[in-house]
Parts: C-alpha cells; structure tokens; sequence
C-alpha cells in the first residue's frame, strides 16, 4: 500500500518536518500513525516529499524525518477537464470526489439551462467551497500530489469560449437522434487537452448543443446505458484515462 499523503502549504526544506493543524490531528488521533511508517507530504499542485514518522506527539503533532529532496510530478499528458453541470443535493460532491479518485485534472461546475440546482449569491459561493474541499480531500485519500483544480462557475457562453480551446471537446449525449458516435471509438490525442461535457438530469438542451457544436464539440454516447449526471463523467473519465495511456 502507498503511504498516506498530508497536505502543507509549503514542503520543508531540511530533513525534519512537524505536521500540526488539522493535518497532524488527523496523522496522530484518525489515521494514528507510529514511528517507522512512511509519509508523503505535498503541496497539492505537484510537488512532493516522502519522509518517515519519527514520532507522534500529543493529538496532533507529528514529526517526520528523514525526508528526500522535493519532486515534482509532471504534468499529465493529456489534460482530462470535465465540465460538470450542477447535480442536485449532495451528488455534486460525490461527481467531484470519484473523478479526482479516478485522475481528471479540471472539473468546471456549469449552470446549465436544466439544472435544479442553482448557484446564486453566498450559496453558490459555498458550493463551490464544498466541492473544492472535496477534491483535496479526496485528492489525499486517492494518494494524488497533484489535486484537480476546481473552476469558478461558469455559464453555457463561457464553457462554449473554453471548448474552443480544446484539443479535443465532446458532449456526453445519450440521443441517438443526435448522431452521436461511440466515445470508445472516437480519435484522441495524446498531448494537449481533452474536454468533455456532462449535462444536467434533464438533459442538455438543444441550444446548447448547437453552441457546443459550433465550438467544436460534438455529441458522443458513452454506452447503451443511460447514466446519472453524478457518475457519467467518473465513467467517461476511466475510459479515457485506459485509451489515452494514463492508466498504464
């Protein structure tokens, strides 16, 4: 099993290191962690250390030692963003949770023009909050050093402007009507960035299609099935992840 990861806002520079806060809390009282066991400290954004336990002091203090030089993680090739669009209740942060655990590098909250859910004022902000808190601690509990970042909300203009950009854009639609072709088979590349789209409950509406389109992102089905906005784009993401060579 890989050792378990801690977050710092900044990696140490010499061989000894105390974790406190609410990160050697969860060290020390939750994981209870015992001299000898191997520790990775990052910073979320790529950077790594591993050290060793050295010991564990009162509720949440730890000391780690024998700490290597910091690494750096590449950056991922290709970069996997998914525009998500607003679940209702707390599906939002379980669609966030399972694509860090499986290895998207983006997730964009979207306000489509079906959602229920709506992000106004200080309820969206906290929200967003939430699902940003839900990445990094799922980013730690799936051993990543490198977190997914978490967008500002963004309307159907904007995500339209950022498909545009893409390497590769697509939309997860389940219509036959559309003429979606299979995301098994579609031609992917190996750098640069891919982006997928995942739509409401209700569906994303024709309008929206048109506008993703006409930025260059066609429809494509996952599969025969039809899947919950908060799980289709954890199971697009492994595809990719398996066609690209990420997983390899």
């Amino acid at each position: 099993m890989t050792a378990p990861v801690f977050v710092v806002e900044h990696l140490p520079s010499g061989p000894e290191f105390v974790l406190d806060g609410p990160e050697g809390r969860h060290a020390v009282s939750v994981k209870r962690l015992n001299p000898g066991e191997d520790v990775v400290l990052t910073d979320g954004r790529g950077r790594w250390a591993q050290g060793v336990v050295r010991a564990a002091e009162g509720k949440d203090r730890l000391v780690v030692s024998g700490l290597a030089d910091v690494r750096e993680e590449p950056e991922p090739a290709p970069r996997i963003t998914v525009v998500q669009a607003l679940p209702k209740g707390d599906r939002g942060e379980l669609a966030v949770e399972t694509m860090t655990e499986t290895g998207v590098d983006v997730i964009v909250p979207w306000q489509a023009a079906r959602c229920i859910t709506q992000w106004k004022g200080d309820r969206g902000l906290k929200s967003l909050m939430k699902w940003r808190a839900t990445a990094r601690e799922a980013g730690k509990q799936s051993r990543r050093v490198r977190f997914p970042e978490v967008t500002d909300l963004m309307t159907t203009r904007q995500v339209a402007a950022f498909l545009a950009g893409a390497d590769f854009a697509g939309v997860l639609h389940e219509d036959p009507g559309t003429g979606s072709e299979p995301l098994a088979t579609a031609v992917l590349p190996g750098e640069g960035g891919i982006v997928l789209v995942v739509g409401p409950e209700g569906g994303v509406s024709p309008q929206e299609l048109a506008a993703f389109a006409e930025a260059g992102a066609p429809a494509y089905r996952l599969g025969s099935s039809v899947l919950r906005t908060s799980t289709a784009g954890t199971a697009a993401a492994a595809l990719l992840m398996g066609r690209t060579g990420r997983w390899g």
